[in-house]
């Protein structure tokens, strides 16, 4: 029963046990992906109830910890210095400052703690400043994320002895779409930094956009590469593109909600045992669409007013989804 499966109709898919593949084919996951909505979100819940209390969302809290200057060209980013966002670089931030900011997340409810930098990866001079930060928090009683671009096995062992819990590094969106939104890496060279992660001993925190004009055979085969890797990512988080003024994807059209949840929804059971994380463009979902987001597998999300450089939904509107949701904040015991 747990071996990889080929196409099968639809409403096979739908009657098969919740748990019995452990390796998608992109076809199988597109037939998941094509049930009638309600059925899909009945599976989706389902597997969802087997793996997570449906009423507990994991809080995290972002900070940019340099911003700005990056030399990549992705296509969706305000920090590359290839367009003209307006966005002005700034320096590493100062290891104090950041534990300090850490701190407030955990008076606001967050267990997690993220910290990004805009570079393509980190140079040797800044691991020691990165090494401290990772340690200031995880002293905090908070579980700690990086997202630094690509990193070697050596930086890797570094991190993992400073106690790094998760490392974010998105594959974005599925190989053969890849290289037309990010020519500066490879879609290679991001399998290869989770990789290393993995090696080190880190879990790891890996999703994707949609929105960038991809198809919605790109968006299944992005899941099915992360369902699919040796381990399953962690965290898994799902971005709706903001479109950035200047950037390459400044006029891409906006994504049909029920299309953005049926991804949540296979993105759930593709990667059962990971936390889905309904990540950037949360500012402009309406409360409906978060909801049926929530019911569909995502139960994690990004708190504060800043997401990097983006709008987030401020705490008040959080705090009041949540209430009339019923959804608590999911405690430091229960996070992975």
């Amino acid at each position: 029963m747990n071996e990889e499966i080929a196409f099968v109709p639809s409403e096979q898919v739908a009657a098969a046990p919740l748990t019995s593949v452990t390796r998608w084919t992109s076809a199988a996951a597109r037939a998941v992906y094509e049930l009638p909505f309600n059925d899909l979100l009945f599976r989706a819940h389902s597997v969802h109830r087997e793996n997570f209390d449906p009423n507990r969302v994991q809080l995290s809290k972002l900070l940019s910890i340099k911003t700005g200057g990056c030399p990549e060209d992705c296509g969706y980013c305000s920090q590359s210095a290839r367009y003209a966002t307006g966005l002005n670089a700034s320096k590493l931030m100062e290891v104090e400052h950041v534990i300090a900011e850490a701190r407030k997340a955990k008076e606001g409810g967050a267990t997690r703690y993220c910290m990004g930098a805009a570079w393509r990866s980190p140079k040797q001079r800044d691991m020691e400043m990165v090494v401290a930060m990772v340690e200031g928090v995880k002293a905090l009683g908070l579980e700690t994320c990086m997202t630094l671009g690509m990193l070697s096995s050596e930086q890797a062992e570094s991190l993992a002895e400073a106690g790094l819990d998760y490392y974010n590094h998105n594959i974005d969106t599925s190989k053969r779409f890849y290289g037309e939104i990010i020519t500066t890496r490879s879609f290679g060279d991001r399998l290869e930094t989770l990789e290393n992660v993995r090696q080190a001993g880190i879990k790891v925190c890996a999703g994707g956009i949609i929105g960038m004009g991809e198809t919605a055979e790109d968006r299944i085969d992005m899941l099915v590469t992360l369902a699919n890797l040796p381990a399953p990512p962690e965290s898994v988080p799902i971005n709706m593109l903001i479109p950035i003024p200047g950037s390459k994807l400044a006029d891409a059209p906006p994504v049909d909600p029920i299309e953005f949840i049926r991804i949540i929804a296979l993105a759930r059971i593709l990667i059962p045992a990971s936390h889905v994380r309904l990540s950037a463009g949360r500012k402009g979902m309406s409360d409906e669409l978060q909801a049926l987001c929530f019911f569909a597998g995502a139960n994690s999300i990004f708190v504060g007013d800043t997401l990097l450089t983006a709008a987030n939904p401020g705490e008040d509107r959080d705090s009041s989804l949540f209430h009339r949701l019923g959804l608590a904040p999911e405690a430091m015991s229960t996070v992975e």
